[in-house]
């Protein structure tokens, strides 16, 4: 994997609720959806998968971070004081996703996929 989950950041707050993702090496992010999940009973990842987000196609550095905001918002990036870069994705929901302590979060690689070919 290319990407990497570093932090849910100020969860349960609309307005600052957001996950950020580190880039291991170069890649187009539009290769990966992220969601959440929860823990089961046992504490185990619960395979029930909620809010899914497939980024859009963007290529990102190593050592650019990725940040998805649960709120309304518009597609950007900024430079960072080191050269890399914070590219800011933003899901455009009115409820937060990680409100509860048991909820995490997941990113998946999709590498694959087929179409019906029309």
């Amino acid at each position: 994997m290319k990407v990497e989950i570093i932090a849910i950041k100020e969860p349960g707050v609309l307005e600052k609720e957001r996950l950020v993702l580190q880039v291991l090496k170069d890649c187009d992010v539009g290769y990966y959806i992220a969601l959440d999940s929860t823990y089961t009973q046992e504490n185990k990842l619960s395979n029930l998968v909620r809010h899914p987000y497939w980024f859009p196609d963007k290529q990102v550095a190593a050592g650019d971070l990725v940040v998805l905001y649960t709120k309304v918002g518009k597609q950007s990036s900024k430079t960072n004081k080191d050269s890399s870069e914070s590219h800011f994705f933003y899901r455009n929901m009115e409820k937060t996703v990680w409100n509860k302590e048991s909820d995490c979060a997941v990113i998946l690689e999709v590498n694959t996929w087929i179409s019906k070919g029309y």
